[in-house]
C-alpha cells in the first residue's frame, strides 16, 4: 500500500516520494525540510518538542537547534501565510512547533495523476552508472539526457523533459507512481558501465500502466560507437510505440567524448547561479577548443552569455554580441538541432528582429515539439509582444512537459501573471524559493506588490535588488526589453516606479 498523503491549503505533501505541490506545482524543499513538514502536519495541532522533531529530521544524528530553527524558518518562507494571515507553523516557546493548520490524510488510491496525453507518452528515467571509471556518474546523465532530446524531436511522442525525470534519481519508486506522477504511460529505464574504452548498456522499455515490458536489450561496444548505440536506442523505442516510422533527421555528434563530457557538465549548471554561470564558462569554452565544430557547445555558451547579462548583472557588451555570434554559428553547424534555433530565436528577438526570431521558433518546433525549454522561452517572449493568454498557454505546456523545471520556468510563469494583471498569483510565483533568489525575479516581485498597494514589500525587494544591481535604471530596462506591444509595456513601467526603481 502506498503511504499517505496530506492535503492542507492549497498545498499537497507526499513523503514517500519526497515532493511537496503548491496549487499542482512542485515546491523545493529540502530533504530536512520536508521531514520536519511530515512530522508535523502528520498531527496538527499537536506540540512537538524540539526533540522529536530533530530526530525526524536528523535519526541518529546529533546538530545543533540552531540547525532546527533554519529549517523551521525556510519552511515558513516556503508555505507563505494562512488564508487569515497567520503561520502554517506556530512556535511554542522553549518547547518546540505546533501546525496551526487542518491536514487531510489522502489515501494512494487517491493519488491524483496527470492525464495522459492524446498521444504515446515516455519518461526516460536517469540511467544508473556502475564502475570505478572517474566520471561513471556524469556519463550516465549525459546518455540519459541525449536520449530524451533523440525521442523529443519526434512528433508522434510526447516525451517527459530532463528536469523532472532527474528529480527522481537515486529514489527507489514503483515506476507506476513515477509514470503517474508524470503523467505518462511508458517508462524507459536503464544502466551504463563504461570501462577500458568499452561501454555496456542495459535498456528495457515499460508499459506502466500494466508493467508490461515491451522491449529490452543490451549493448556492449567500444566507447567511441556510444553516439550509434543512442541512435540505435531510439529507433527501437519509436518502433516499439510508434510503429516503422521515418525517423527525424539526425543531430550531428561530437567527435571529442571530452568534450561531450564536458558538455554534459555544463547542462546541469547553465542556469543555477552566478557562480556556477563562470564555471560553465570554463566548461564550455575547453569543449570548443577540443571540438570546434561541436553545436551544443556553442549554443549553451551562447546562452550562458546571455543570462550573464539578461539575469547575473554582467556588461550588457560584449556578453550580448558574443551570444548572437555563438548562437548563429551552433544553427551553422548543426541545423537539425532545434535548442540551437530557438536560442537564436530568443537572442534575435533581443536584437528587435523580431521576423527573423520568430522564423527561428517556428523551425525549432518543426524539428522538436517537446522541447520544454523552447515553450517557456516562446512564453516569454508572448508576453513583451502583448499576447498574455498565448504567453500563459505555453508556459503551461511546458511545466507539462517539465512538471519539475528549474527556476527560470517560475520566472517566466510570474511575468506571464503579472502581465495577466493576477498580481497575487504572482507574488506567490515570484517568492518560490527555486526563482526568489534571482536578482532578476525581485524586479517583477517589487512591481507585483507595488501592484497590490503593498509598497514597503515592494521598497524592500527594490532595495535588496539594487544591491547586486546598482546600475539599473528603468530607462535601462525600456532599451533592453525587446517589448513588441507598447501597452505591455507601459503596464510594466508602471509598476516599477511604483515600486521605487530609479527612472
Amino acid at each position: 500500500m502506498l503511504a499517505p498523503r496530506f492535503a492542507f491549503g492549497p498545498f499537497v505533501l507526499d513523503p514517500g516520494s519526497g515532493t511537496l505541490l503548491r496549487n499542482d506545482l512542485p515546491v523545493a524543499v529540502s530533504h530536512r525540510g520536508l521531514k520536519l513538514l511530515a512530522a508535523m502536519v502528520e498531527r496538527p495541532g499537536e506540540i512537538l518538542t524540539k526533540a522529536e522533531l530533530m530526530d525526524a529530521a536528523w535519526p541518529g544524528i546529533a546538530v545543533e537547534q540552531g540547525n532546527l530553527t533554519v529549517q523551521v524558518a525556510q519552511l515558513r518562507k516556503l508555505l507563505g501565510h494562512v488564508g487569515d494571515g497567520g503561520e502554517w507553523i506556530a512556535t511554542v516557546p522553549r518547547v518546540g512547533y505546533r501546525f496551526t493548520g487542518v491536514s487531510e490524510p489522502l489515501s494512494g488510491a487517491e493519488r491524483k495523476r496527470l492525464p495522459l496525453p492524446d498521444k504515446p507518452s515516455i519518461a526516460v528515467l536517469p540511467f544508473a552508472g556502475f564502475g570505478d571509471e572517474q566520471g561513471q556518474e556524469s556519463f550516465a546523465d549525459g546518455l540519459t539526457e541525449d536520449l530524451i532530446t533523440d525521442l523529443s524531436r519526434t512528433a508522434g511522442l510526447f516525451v517527459t523533459a530532463r528536469n523532472s525525470v532527474f528529480a527522481y534519481k537515486g529514489k527507489a519508486m514503483d515506476v507506476r507512481d513515477i509514470a503517474g506522477d508524470l503523467g505518462v504511460r511508458y517508462v524507459l529505464e536503464g544502466s551504463v558501465r563504461r570501462s577500458a574504452g568499452r561501454v555496456r548498456i542495459n535498456v528495457q522499455l515499460v508499459d506502466a500502466s500494466g508493467r508490461e515490458h515491451l522491449w529490452a536489450e543490451r549493448f556492449d561496444r567500444e566507447l567511441k560507437d556510444i553516439f550509434a548505440v543512442q541512435d540505435e536506442v531510439t529507433g527501437k523505442i519509436i518502433d516499439a510505440l510508434l510503429g516503422q516510422l521515418r525517423m527525424p533527421p539526425h543531430r550531428i555528434r561530437p567527435r571529442s567524448l571530452e568534450a561531450y563530457d564536458l558538455v554534459v557538465r555544463a547542462r546541469k549548471l547553465i542556469d543555477d547561479s552566478p557562480q556556477t554561470s563562470r564555471e560553465v564558462h570554463l566548461l564550455l569554452s575547453r569543449a570548443i577548443a577540443l571540438d570546434p565544430e561541436y553545436a551544443e557547445a556553442h549554443r549553451w555558451l551562447a546562452m550562458n552569455h546571455w543570462l550573464g547579462w539578461l539575469i547575473w548583472g554582467e556588461p550588457v557588451e560584449p556578453a550580448r554580441s558574443r551570444a548572437l555570434e555563438l548562437a548563429r554559428k551552433a544553427v551553422a553547424l548543426d541545423p537539425n538541432d532545434a535548442g540551437c534555433h530557438w536560442v537564436l530565436g530568443n537572442l534575435l528577438a533581443y536584437e528587435r528582429c523580431f521576423a527573423a526570431a520568430d522564423q527561428e521558433f517556428a523551425k525549432a518546433i518543426e524539428l522538436d515539439p517537446n522541447d520544454a525549454d523552447l515553450w517557456a522561452t516562446l512564453s516569454d517572449n508572448a508576453v513583451l509582444a502583448g499576447r498574455v493568454q498565448e504567453s500563459l498557454d505555453h508556459i503551461r505546456k511546458a511545466f507539462r512537459l517539465n512538471p519539475f523545471p528549474g527556476g527560470l520556468y517560475y520566472l517566466t510563469l510570474g511575468i506571464a501573471q503579472y502581465a495577466n494583471r493576477d498580481y497575487e498569483a504572482a507574488v506567490v510565483t515570484l517568492r518560490r524559493e527555486e526563482t526568489h533568489r534571482s536578482t532578476s525575479s525581485r524586479r517583477f516581485l517589487a512591481a507585483s506588490l507595488a501592484q497590490l498597494g503593498r509598497f514597503d514589500e515592494a521598497r524592500s525587494e527594490v532595495a535588496l535588488f539594487l544591491v547586486t544591481n546598482p546600475h539599473f535604471t528603468i530607462r535601462h530596462f525600456i532599451a533592453t526589453q525587446p517589448f513588441r506591444d507598447h501597452a505591455t509595456l507601459d503596464h510594466f513601467v508602471d509598476g516599477l516606479r511604483q515600486a521605487g526603481f530609479p527612472d
